[in-house]
């Protein structure tokens, strides 16, 4: 046990996790130069293409130190903001960190954050100073901003460059001289922490975990303590690049478990594997439950396809557990499901993902965040409002709240400016603002959720010039002016497009709403009205004009009344048309509402 030892990678995005991690497979022979390709760990197809890290992953490597032989499990993690539950379950396997900062960006919000999450968890630090190969990099500076940070020595930082190979042996140097060996009583009764899981569907559920007290044998009965359910170990072994299969796996180590388990809610991630036989008595806290801060409805274009996107989303959920679904009808698109995620990448991963691995074509709504009104007949309980149709009549109402975030954005003091206005657009308080270096400010924002879901990010990015880096936490609800605005076509309510705003915004997002939808509805062969409603009161109307064939072509001269006729028979077909007549609406439409800047 003395020779294991268990870390992951932490760092904001970009900073170089992924290809830090393939210098390491490298140094530590863990990779043939058959099966090596850049961001190694990245299986994931999407994840080449966008060039980020959406899943974490576990890999054991054999590294001979000294004469000694370790052994080395390396968790990486993702660093977008969205997948930070995925970071927080790789934290709670590891007893070290290494802290990635690149040398060319600095500190930035993700890397203070997810150095928080390991510091609750006691973890060793290592910093990292990445990418000191780059013409454009500070590492003096840098480096400074590091020992102001964590409070080490300025020697206690490795400078490296994950792409050309500087400074791999001191990381792994120092991964077994400062990250502390497990603890454990190998004789204790079975003790394991469940961090991931995948589907497979020949094997069916593959259970990753980390072994705290005793041991795990192939064949043993064992228990999952949250659902209380017993299975045979079938297999069991370490996560190399392919699966090893073992015969045990001891006290502080990382490994694979199938059981054969088929249905995907039968497995936890947080949960405790336990002896059948021999439980032990206490069990690991996992981690909290995810907190989804984005709502949308996800619905089948065929409705005939409602149980397999309902297999799928299982499936899916096994594989990404910060994922949340129940289901859900809607007039207008038939049954679907009411989807959580952590944030608007983390709805596109998963639509995408529906797309690609499931062959599911989907819809998905205006995504919106989790309200709580109170009604005056009754102001103690409270009503969730998930979905805008939900939201009671504004009579009866006595008071809406809506989730608060504090958020942390930190960047070029040439930017304050800009961004303070955009905050203050977005109904942002500033509560704090701290000069981290002469040319680094961070700006703190009690902000509404609602705000920054849609293109809070993206505008960010561009009133920074990109420099802006954002993290955000919950802090809770406050009460607020909120109107539900109502979209209307053809003088039918669709409510896949309603949305609960801010009552000084509403009429500007009526309008814009109305414009956006003119744009992207085909013409059909009569008017469409289409409205923006608070209620009965209608604050903004656009028109689709129809189609119209020139029935008076065939009028050459002659009287005006036989024109007359032709047209008048023409606008009775078109008013019958109307009061039958159907509006398809595109997918674009329904993601309109998020871009209504453009």
């Amino acid at each position: 046990m003395k020779n294991i030892r268990n870390f992951c990678i932490i760092a904001h995005i970009d900073h170089g996790k992924s290809t830090l991690a393939d210098r390491l497979l490298d140094a530590t022979g863990s990779v043939t130069d058959r099966e090596k390709q850049d961001q190694l760990l990245d299986s994931m197809d999407l994840e080449r293409e966008r060039g980020i890290t959406i899943k974490s992953h576990a890999i054991q490597m054999d590294y001979t130190f000294e004469g000694e032989n370790y052994v080395l499990n390396l968790i990486d993690t993702p660093g977008h903001v969205d997948f930070s539950y995925e970071v927080s379950r790789s934290i709670a396997a590891c007893e070290g960190a290494l802290l990635v900062v690149d040398a060319a960006q600095s500190i930035q919000a993700q890397t203070i954050s997810n150095l928080y999450l390991a510091l609750e968890n006691d973890l060793e630090i290592i910093p990292v100073l990445n990418k000191v190969d780059l013409p454009s990099a500070n590492p003096e500076e840098v480096t400074d901003d590091i020992v102001a940070l964590l409070g080490c020595r300025a020697e206690d930082v490795i400078p490296a460059s994950a792409k050309t190979g500087i400074g791999i042996a001191e990381i792994l140097e120092a991964i077994i001289k400062r990250v502390p060996a497990p603890k454990g009583d190998p004789s204790e009764p079975l003790r394991a922490l469940v961090f991931d899981s995948v589907y497979n569907p020949f094997r069916g559920v593959e259970t990753y975990f980390r072994v705290m007290d005793g041991e795990i044998r192939k064949g043993q009965e064992i228990k999952f303590v949250a659902t209380g359910k017993t299975y045979g170990a079938d297999e069991v072994g370490t996560l190399k690049l392919k699966q090893v299969p073992k015969t045990v796996i001891s006290t502080g180590d990382v490994g694979y478990l199938i059981t054969g388990i088929k249905d995907a809610r039968e497995v936890k991630v947080g949960d405790t594997i336990t002896d059948a036989a021999k439980p032990t008595q206490k069990a690991i806290s996992g981690f909290e439950d995810v907190k989804p801060m984005v709502f949308a409805g996800i619905y089948p274009v065929d409705t005939e396809e409602f149980e397999e996107l309902r297999a799928s989303m299982e499936k899916l959920q096994l594989n990404d557990a910060s994922l949340v679904f129940a289901p859900e009808s809607s007039a207008a698109l038939g049954f679907g499901f009411r989807c959580g995620f952590l944030g608007m990448l983390h709805m596109e991963i998963i639509q995408e993902r529906l797309e690609r691995e499931f062959n599911m074509t989907v819809i998905t709504t205006v995504p919106n965040v989790s309200y709580h009104a109170y009604s005056r007949k009754n102001p103690d309980s409270i009503i969730i409002v998930n979905n805008p149709s939900d939201l009671p009549d504004p009579s009866s109402l006595d008071r809406v709240e809506e989730p608060y975030i504090k958020s942390s954005i930190i960047t070029k003091s040439d930017y304050v400016g800009n961004v303070m206005s955009l905050c203050i657009e977005k109904r942002g308080q500033i509560t704090n603002q701290t000069y981290l270096t002469q040319d680094r400010v961070e700006l703190n924002f009690d902000m509404p959720l609602a705000e920054i879901v849609f293109d809070f990010y993206d505008r960010l990015k561009t009133v920074s010039r990109g420099y802006a880096s954002f993290d955000y936490s919950p802090i809770g609800l406050r009460v607020s002016k909120l109107v539900r605005v109502d979209i209307l076509l053809n003088g039918q309510m669709v409510d896949a497009l309603s949305a609960l705003v801010h009552s000084d915004n509403a009429h500007h997002i009526g309008k814009k709403m109305c414009e956006k939808l003119k744009e992207l509805i085909p013409r059909q062969q009569f008017d469409i009205p289409i409205q923006a409603a608070i209620g009965a009161k209608v604050i903004s109307r656009e028109t689709i004009k129809a189609l119209r064939k020139d029935v008076t072509a065939k009028c050459y001269g002659g009287d005006i009344s036989r024109k007359r006729k032709l047209l008048e028979k023409q606008k009775k077909g078109k008013k019958r048309m109307r009061q039958v007549g159907n509006v398809e609406i595109p997918q674009q439409a329904f993601m309109a509402v998020l871009k209504l800047n453009d």
